[in-house]
C-alpha cells in the first residue's frame, strides 16, 4: 500500500488555487462525485435526478425535447427513460398524430423520488458549502446564477 502524501504534497499550486474557473471545476467534481455516490446506492443517476427534476419544473415533455434541454445523448436518454418508467416514477405515452414522438409525464412515485433526491442533494450541498455562512451562500448562490445566465445568453 502507498504511504500517505504529505501535507506539502497534497497542497495546490497558488497559480490554480489564484483561477476561479480552476476552483469552480474541483469544487464541482467534488460535489458531483458525492451526489453521484448518494444516487449509486438508490441505483440512479445524475441524469435520472435532471430528467425528473426538468419534468417536475416544466411539465410533460416529448422524449427528444428532453435531450436537447437536458443536453443528453439521445440513446442515454431513451435507457433514463426506459429505468425511470420500469420504475413507475414517469410514464411514456405515443403521440396519436405522430406515433414516433413520445410523450414523457412525472408520476406521483417519480415526484415523491425526486423530493427525496433534492434532499441527499441539499446535504450534499450543506457539507461542500459547510465553510460559509447563510448570507454568504446566498451571494454565491447569486453570483452563480448569474454566470449561468451569462453562458445561457452566449456570453
Amino acid at each position: 500500500m502507498a504511504p500517505e502524501p504529505s501535507p506539502a504534497a497534497r497542497a495546490l499550486p497558488p497559480t490554480l488555487l489564484d483561477l476561479g474557473t480552476y476552483l469552480l471545476s474541483r469544487i464541482g467534481k467534488t460535489a458531483r462525485g458525492r451526489l453521484a455516490e448518494r444516487l449509486t446506492r438508490r441505483g440512479l443517476r445524475l441524469w435520472d435526478m435532471a430528467v425528473l427534476a426538468a419534468l417536475a419544473d416544466f411539465g410533460p415533455h416529448a422524449q427528444r425535447d428532453l435531450v436537447q434541454r437536458l443536453g443528453i445523448d439521445p440513446s442515454d436518454m431513451a435507457k433514463v427513460v426506459d429505468q425511470l418508467a420500469a420504475a413507475g416514477h414517469v410514464e411514456r405515452t405515443r403521440d396519436q398524430a405522430d406515433r414516433r414522438r413520445v410523450s414523457v409525464a412525472l408520476t406521483g412515485a417519480g415526484r415523491a423520488l425526486l423530493a427525496e433526491l433534492e434532499a441527499e442533494a441539499r446535504a450534499v450541498q450543506d457539507e461542500v458549502l459547510a465553510p460559509l455562512d447563510p448570507e454568504e451562500r446566498r451571494v454565491l448562490q447569486e453570483l452563480l446564477l448569474r454566470v449561468q445566465r451569462g453562458l445561457s445568453d452566449g456570453g
